[in-house]
């Protein structure tokens, strides 16, 4: 992926600023990138991209390949003489934390009526609905427009993909299906010019593929033989964690764990092609939860917490056989790490990832020291799931952030590095800013809210916690003032 130093940000398109609510592929997105390019970033990390569903979380999609239509521009849609600007001012929002239940209540509605004036005769848009790639997702959320509720509780011939019936619904809800391939046709010419935009700047992006789907989604409703369901579709094991570092009953996502046996009948080829279609998506792409592909965590469907699971067999490195582009992924490797997934990630030669905010237990082997990073991983301050490195310190007592000082001082003995040991919560985040960029690790990624000082208000995702999440948000785009440390150090250390 990266064989020369270099430096990113991890920001979601989401918590960009802008008047609409939700950050969004618009004017505040290009300046950002700007602001990277000029501050000497060469990285710009993101989350999935996918439309949300229950929950809200970009790990929970109504399709694996999707766009989140919230992350439309409206002045895009505007200039296109599709929404009036007196429409575009009444989807305003004030500025703060994204609601997404006021999103819900107002977004599709101003979409619509931006679909009510689309030709969607054009030649461009005929080629892309006949492509095909969209058709399992338009079909999916047609059906929850007239059948609403779960695929799992529809009328058994949509339910079972009749294909008579399906044809049925295509043909008497034909406007329906055409504007939900409307938005994803919107949504992938603005992501192609923004992705443009940033390579021209010399800026890759990391997008992030979740290892699991969501039960209710076009991807389980038009494969259902590749995931463990009974014979009415319902979900028999869902996947989690086992309680770790962030849970103390684990963590149970509900997602509903893949036949692995049928995939490799298959040979993989709907992974494959995931894989392919992110890896044109995005420059590099980061796959969360990696350890599940070496052995994943499966919990029978109604239980109330992950504790009592059991872990079984994945596919391992055969599930990257032949995969072009495989030089360009990042292994999600935290978590309960045993030797299975360090031989996995050895076989595939993917960079793992190294957490600073894990580093000091006091432990002199911890893996995430800085003087235990290798080259060929990417360190973080902190993670999505991680709070913020201000968070974080204020949340300790006085004697147990004495006792982290102390153990980043111990450390930087190890190393020698020179850094300066910040005195205070509000400042220390600079610390780890650099002791990151400062490791051997060949990308160095920091947090946009560690950037900023933020504390854990600032937090994106709380693991565990069912509301709440994703909804960080900058109030504008950060100034060349705000980056001038980061450009510094970028520049010290030869990022």
């Amino acid at each position: 992926m990266v064989n020369n130093r270099n430096a990113g940000i991890l920001c979601h398109i989401s918590s960009l600023s802008g008047k609409y609510g939700i950050g969004n592929l618009g004017k505040e997105a290009y300046r950002f990138a700007k602001l990277l390019a000029k501050s000497g970033v060469t990285y710009w990390q993101i989350l999935p991209l996918v439309q949300t569903g229950f929950g809200d979380s970009p790990y929970q999609s109504v399709f694996c390949h999707s766009g989140n239509p919230y992350f439309i521009d409206l002045e895009a849609l505007c200039r296109q003489k599709l929404l009036t600007k007196e429409e575009l001012k009444a989807a305003q929002h004030e500025p703060g934390k994204v609601d997404y239940g006021a999103l819900y209540a107002e977004r599709y509605e101003t979409l619509r009526k931006a679909y009510s004036r689309f030709f969607f005769d054009s030649p461009a848009f005929r080629a892309f609905v006949k492509s095909g790639i969209f058709e399992d997702y338009a079909l999916f959320m047609t059906a929850k427009t007239v059948y609403g509720g779960s695929f799992t509780d529809w009328e058994d011939k949509i339910k079972f993909r009749d294909p008579e019936a399906l044809e049925q619904l295509r043909t008497d809800y034909h406007e329906e299906y055409l504007f939900w391939e409307f938005l994803q046709y919107e949504f992938q010419l603005q992501w192609t010019e923004l992705k443009k935009y940033c390579n021209g700047l010399g800026i890759r992006i990391i997008g992030d593929i979740p290892l699991y789907v969501a039960a209710d989604s076009a991807d389980v409703w038009a494969h259902p033989e590749l995931f463990q369901l009974d014979k009415d579709l319902r979900v028999k094991k869902v996947a989690g964690v086992p309680p770790d570092y962030f849970s103390e009953t684990g963590q149970l996502w509900g997602n509903p764990v893949f036949d692995w046996e049928a995939h490799e009948r298959e040979s993989f080829r709907w992974w494959k092609e995931r894989l392919h279609r992110a890896l044109t998506t995005y420059d590099v792409i980061r796959i969360d939860h990696f350890r599940g592909i070496d052995r994943y965590y499966e919990v029978d469907a109604g239980a109330k917490t992950a504790q009592f699971g059991e872990w079984k067999k994945g596919p391992g490195e055969q599930l990257f056989a032949g995969l072009q582009g495989r030089e360009n992924i990042i292994a999600e490797d935290l978590g309960i790490i045993d030797e299975g997934v360090r031989i996995l990630l050895r076989k595939t030669g993917f960079p793992g990832m190294k957490v600073l905010l894990f580093a000091f237990d006091g432990d002199p082997e911890n893996t995430f020291l800085p003087h235990n990073i290798e080259q060929n991983c990417v360190c973080y301050t902190g993670t999505h799931d991680n709070n913020t490195v201000v968070g974080y310190c204020k949340s300790l007592s006085s004697e147990e952030f004495i006792l982290l000082r102390s153990r980043i001082a111990t450390e930087f003995d190890r190393i020698g590095c020179g850094i300066r040991l910040e005195h205070t919560p509000e400042k220390i985040a600079r610390t780890f800013i650099e002791m990151a960029l400062f490791s051997s690790a060949n990308l160095a990624v920091i947090s946009i809210q560690d950037i900023l000082g933020y504390d854990a208000g600032a937090r994106m995702n709380l693991p565990g916690q069912s509301g709440g999440n994703w909804t960080f948000r900058l109030e504008k785009v950060p100034s060349g003032k705000a980056f001038h440390f980061l450009k510094r150090k970028i520049k010290k250390y030869k990022r």
